[in-house]
């Protein structure tokens, strides 16, 4: 593995999960693996679980590891390959992460999308220039259009509860106060598909995902009809792929509650976190016996040491 941007970097996936889980139980087994090697992390947008678990992840291997809030401590960028700097853009993407590169040995990169163009945030423009000057190994942190450390962690997180060899796994889509991208969502279809798990994606008319992420995976506008014999239901919000960026429904009686579960195969409950309680997912599940959401978060540590990890590995292969 050359880098960590997507599903499509993992070669054999049921591998990939059983490494993380042996990792779990045995945090240090490999905490000489990146002594002398310090991994770059950039964030142009905030960041809480992703942050900390991955540099927790990286102590776990050796690693020494540098943070950078780009966006508030760093130069604006320029993106445009041969634009005239006369403007806000003080540094060119180039020049910053042809630097970057020199100082880590492994660099972690997080970038949302805009929300105004849906052709220029799925171009990924932001994250190709950057692992093409970079010139060392890149992890995705999330970027406009997926979140494959998140989706890991979900896979690892399922792994450890399932009580068959293909669960029923519902997305749900959840209320919301403000546009949120469709990385999360996208992600965690991508990941399920390519776990071959029986998902369904529910959600009001008007927030289908793109296909591209989706798969073969059933959708349905009918909630509690999707929620019937689940075995895992995944609550996350995500703005319109279609008229992009927009929130086209209040989402009135789309909140999932202990009643709505019932119809469930007493399901387990999945968000990735920061929620809104009382608007995205109950109270009363968040803090239920059935709610994954902190063995999710717990998982991110393990599923970003398996990355690092990898790539870590793929290094000393190359001397």
């Amino acid at each position: 593995m050359k880098q960590f941007t997507s599903v499509s970097d993992v070669t054999d996936l049921s591998a990939f999960v059983e490494q993380a889980i042996r990792l779990k139980a045995d945090p240090f087994a490999f905490s000489g693996l990146g002594r002398n090697k310090t991994l770059g992390l950039i964030f142009l947008n905030p960041s809480l679980r992703t942050r900390l678990s991955t540099q927790k992840a990286a102590a776990n291997l050796g690693m020494h590891v540098m943070v950078m809030n780009i966006d508030k401590e760093g130069w604006a960028l320029e993106m445009k390959d041969h634009a005239i700097m006369n403007g806000s853009t003080v540094e060119h993407i180039r020049d910053a992460a042809a630097v970057i590169g020199k100082y880590c040995d492994i660099v972690g990169l997080r970038s949302f999308p805009g929300l105004k163009n849906r052709e220029e945030d799925y171009s990924e423009e932001i994250l190709k220039k950057f692992i093409r000057y970079v010139n060392v190994p890149v992890i995705s942190l999330e970027s406009a259009t997926l979140h494959p450390l998140q989706s890991f962690a979900d896979l690892i997180s399922i792994e450890e509860n399932r009580k068959s060899k293909k669960p029923k796994v519902v997305l749900t889509w959840a209320p919301h106060i403000k546009p949120l991208p469709q990385a999360v969502a996208n992600s965690f279809a991508e990941w399920m598909t390519k776990a071959e798990m029986n998902l369904v994606i529910t959600h009001p008319k008007g927030y289908d995902l793109d296909t591209k992420y989706t798969g073969n995976a059933a959708v349905s506008y009918k909630q509690e009809e999707a929620l019937k014999d689940a075995d895992f239901v995944y609550v996350k919000n995500w703005s319109s792929y279609f008229d992009y960026g927009k929130i086209l429904s209040a989402g009135k009686g789309w909140m999932l509650t202990n009643k709505k579960l019932e119809q469930t195969n007493r399901a387990k409950v999945m968000h990735c976190l920061p929620v809104r309680r009382g608007l995205e997912l109950s109270h009363e599940i968040l803090d239920g016996k059935q709610s994954l959401v902190l063995q999710q978060a717990e998982n991110r540590v393990y599923a970003a040491q398996t990355v690092l990890k990898t790539l870590l590995e793929n290094l000393s292969s190359k001397k």
